[in-house]
Formats: structure tokens, sequence, C-alpha cells
């Protein structure tokens, strides 16, 4: 529980730093800094990626295999929230621009890529237990040692 509290404090972090590189980007072009909900955006993929991470380790617990599905589920979730919050703001006037686009993408994709590596971590650091396969470490370092 405490890595998971660990990789949303890192999350958060990067977010921030992201987020303050993005307001920054906007000023130099001499865009509006809080438009197109970027703050709403942050915070929903923020919290979109807490509760996919709190669901899939669940399930990983649980020696379960439907962790993955679970994550796929969640980036389902993650493209609704697009298209039910985001999307009918964007295209009001009849198009979407790259500003808007990228609003939302930018902490779309850095949640995805952290989860993604969080996630990463934790498979290859999952115990295998004896009914799936007796043969298997228990493991990576003792199968890095074999």
């Amino acid at each position: 529980m405490q890595r998971n509290f660990q990789f949303l404090a890192i999350l958060l972090l990067a977010l921030v730093l992201v987020f303050g590189v993005h307001i920054f980007v906007l000023n130099v072009q001499e865009y509006p800094l809080f438009d197109n909900k970027i703050i709403r955006s942050y915070a929903v993929n923020f919290v979109l990626a807490g509760v996919i991470l709190f669901f899939v380790e669940r399930n990983m617990k649980d020696g379960s295999a439907k962790g993955g599905f679970i994550f796929f589920a969640g980036s389902l979730l993650k493209f609704l929230v697009f298209f039910i919050v985001f999307y009918p703001s964007y295209t009001a006037d009849g198009k979407m621009e790259t500003i808007e686009f990228t609003t939302f993408f930018v902490p779309y994709a850095l949640c995805l890529i952290l989860e993604v590596y969080h996630l990463g971590k934790q498979l290859n650091n999952q115990s295998f237990s004896e009914e799936n396969n007796s043969d298997k470490p228990t493991t990576i370092s003792e199968k890095k040692k074999n």
C-alpha cells in the first residue's frame, strides 16, 4: 500500500512539473493560460490514474489475471471521460484545435507512461504460487540467479 502512495506522490509531482512547463509554453506562445479546462484535465487524469491503480493492484494481490483487463478497462474509462467531459467543449466551434487536444493529451500520456512503468515493476516483482507452476522462481532476482 505504501508503494501506491509513493507512486501517487511521484505522479502528482510529475503532473505539477509538467503542468508548470505546459503553462510556461502557453505563456511564451501568448495563449490563454487556463483555457480549455486545463486544470480539470490534469486533475481528472490524476484521479483516474489513482482509481485504476487501486483496482489493478487489488486484483494483482488476489493472484487474479484480471489486472490487465482492468487496466485496459481503465484506459477505456479515460477515453469515455474525454468524450463526455472534454470533447463537447473542444469541438463546440466545429473543430478541435491542437492546443485543445494537447490540454488533455499531455497529462493523459504522462499518467499512462508512469502507470505502465509502475505496474510493470509490480508485475515483474510478483510472486508465483506453487499451484501455477512450481518451476518458476518467486522473484526476478531469484530468476537471475538460476
